[in-house]
């Protein structure tokens, strides 16, 4: 596996995205409009060309070594003269670049799409890309019209369900669910110190790369990674891999239902947003009714800031719409929310990444 870079300070991102937002709005101001947004309306194009690159496995073998376009054709099986115009596109976008000899190599952006780097975009991208999410968008219209989600209207079944009948689909949110986790992981763990708990409980965890990097920062500490059966159980390797099997305990179940008891800390990344207010609430009291008195309850999630500033948070709330019947919330709306289910938020802790940690303590009369 490739080496991981250290992410850069918190103020240094900031500050960039300060001045790339200074700079976007800069350049909005005195381009042509419509010349604007055009480039903004072939945003989904690009997706699509990436997706492809990643689905063929192109992006990992220019991460090998540099190739042509006739060299790339003749080893995944693809067109010549149509996989040059991918690799074209590709590059005229900055993920990768053209050599002497026409070889194509991938540039520091085209890295993140490797499926062998910590924190790897290409998990993402396969779930964004798949064919039946892009159906899925392809009904915005219908969920802002109703405000309900297009896979109620295109499969019939609310979307979680819906993931249980569709393997493939499944599969690609949760390697996605995983690959996220890795970004979280560099971003998180040096903003947030978790060895201050002896049982630390990831409700909805997935393959439970987050939790096994947490235990590896909280070496004293034990973990109950807990999610449905079927998710769980593709957890093994990813804890194996980690060196944490043994101080983890794995249970399947729905957090609708119950969660594991006595947790001194219950970790969510990314859950609470998938759901409306009256399910996120059941999560919530689920977990109230059984942690610890001096328990925390931690939050990662995409934090909206307050106000119309560029975030990513505002897309991916609109992936909430169309795909879960959730939605991104703002500090203050997390608070309001904690406090019906008998939680105080206490801090907001953002990090060198898009996703900030929400913490909360019990409330008690």
């Amino acid at each position: 596996m490739a080496n991981a870079q250290k992410p850069p300070p918190g103020w240094l991102i900031d500050g960039i995205g300060r001045v790339r937002e200074g700079l976007s709005q800069l350049r909005q101001a005195v381009a042509p409009a419509n010349l604007t947004m055009f480039e903004m309306v072939l945003g989904s194009w690009l997706t699509q060309a990436m997706y492809v690159a990643s689905k063929l496995g192109i992006i990992d073998m220019l991460a090998a070594a540099p190739a042509t376009a006739e060299d790339v054709a003749r080893r995944v099986g693809s067109d010549p003269a149509a996989t040059f115009r991918l690799l074209r596109a590709l590059a005229s976008n900055g993920v990768l670049k053209q050599e002497r000899g026409g070889r194509f190599a991938l540039t520091r952006l085209g890295q993140a799409l490797r499926s062998d780097v910590p924190g790897s975009m290409a998990p993402m991208l396969q779930f964004i890309g798949h064919p039946k999410h892009w159906e899925h968008w392809g009904q915005l219209l219908y969920s802002v019209q109703t405000g309900k989600t297009s896979i109620e209207m295109l499969r019939g079944m609310a979307p979680f369900d819906y993931f249980e009948t569709d393997p493939d689909l499944a599969a690609a949110f949760n390697n996605a669910m995983t690959g996220l986790s890795g970004m979280v992981i560099e971003t998180l763990l040096p903003a947030y110190d978790f060895r201050s708990f002896g049982t630390i409980v990831d409700v909805g965890g997935g393959h439970g790369a987050l939790l096994s990097a947490v235990l590896q920062q909280a070496t004293d500490a034990r973990g109950v990674l807990f999610d449905l059966p079927s998710v769980v159980a593709g957890a093994g390797p990813v804890l194996d891999s980690a060196g944490v099997s043994d101080r983890i305990t794995v249970t399947g179940g729905s957090f609708f239902e119950s969660v594991p008891a006595g947790g001194d800390a219950y970790l969510l990344k990314t859950i609470i947003h998938d759901w409306d207010e009256d399910s996120a609430l059941a999560i919530l009291r689920n977990i109230r009714s059984v942690m610890a008195p001096t328990g925390t309850v931690a939050l990662i999630e995409l934090v909206l800031p307050e106000g119309m500033p560029n975030h990513p948070g505002m897309l991916v709330d609109l992936e909430m719409l169309v795909t879960a019947g959730g939605r991104e919330r703002t500090a203050s709306q997390y608070a309001e929310l904690l406090a019906r289910a008998g939680l105080r938020q206490t801090r907001v802790v953002p990090t060198a990444g898009p996703m900030s940690l929400v913490e909360a303590v019990p409330v008690h009369d």
